[in-house]
């Protein structure tokens, strides 16, 4: 009966040792972009976090920003990690499948289409949207591809049809999309196929393991002294 007990025991601390070893794995990329006006004065932020659903944007406008106007207003991600000498080095969307853009467009959408951002009278915005056509891993939808992505505010709203921009206007804001651990705008190996490896999922599993090897050793060694007795 002990040695059941015993070898049940190990068995579970085992089995909750992997299972959070693969939910640690399971952590996705993240990536941020800082927002400046076309002076190149700080305007807000934005967060990528890459999750079961897809990659999730939340972008913040500070309050007493004049570069974006009050109102609806298109923001995509465009192909290009560049915004110097302007905005226009961002390039066009990021649209790596050769659609047309958007939601409302049969053809459409590009994958770096997102909807409205709303911003607030005292220039503020906070902003909200889970985009499942892009990735911030490895891959032909990789936003950290070999030439990077940008984040870029428009001066007009997004009509959702019209291609190639949505009619959103001049470009007024934008940053570059950079990977959160690395401040780098693409990542190694650019395109490569198959994902990266998770945040902190290795360095967790490497020290899991052998301590589920010790336990298992334990186990083993204190079924030999149960049998000698």
């Amino acid at each position: 009966m002990r040695l059941t007990f015993l070898l049940l025991t190990v068995a579970v601390i085992i089995s909750l040792l992997m299972a959070f070893s693969g939910a640690a794995g399971a952590q996705g990329e993240e990536a941020t972009a800082q927002l400046e006006d076309t002076d190149g004065n700080p305007v807000g932020n934005a967060n990528f976090v890459e999750g079961p659903q897809g990659v999730t944007i939340n972008a913040n406008l500070q309050p007493g920003q004049q570069a974006i106007e009050p109102g609806e207003h298109g923001i995509h991600i465009h192909e290009k990690g560049d915004i110097s000498p302007d905005f226009e080095a961002a390039g066009e969307h990021f649209n790596p499948t050769n659609a047309q853009h958007g939601f409302n467009n049969p053809q459409g959408p590009h994958a770096g289409d997102l909807e409205n951002i709303v911003v607030n009278d005292d220039g503020s915005a906070n902003y909200t949207t889970t985009n499942n056509r892009i990735t911030l891993s490895r891959g032909e939808n990789s936003i950290l591809d070999s030439d990077g992505s940008a984040l870029v505010i428009h001066h007009s709203a997004d009509d959702y049809q019209t291609d190639p921009s949505g009619d959103s206007g001049d470009r007024v804001a934008a940053g570059i999309i950079r990977e959160a651990a690395t401040g780098e705008a693409t990542t190694a190996g650019g395109t490569t196929s198959g994902p990266l490896p998770k945040s902190g999922g290795p360095t967790i599993l490497s020290g899991l393991l052998p301590a589920a090897a010790l336990l298992v050793g334990s186990g083993l060694l204190a079924y030999a002294v149960l049998r000698r007795r």
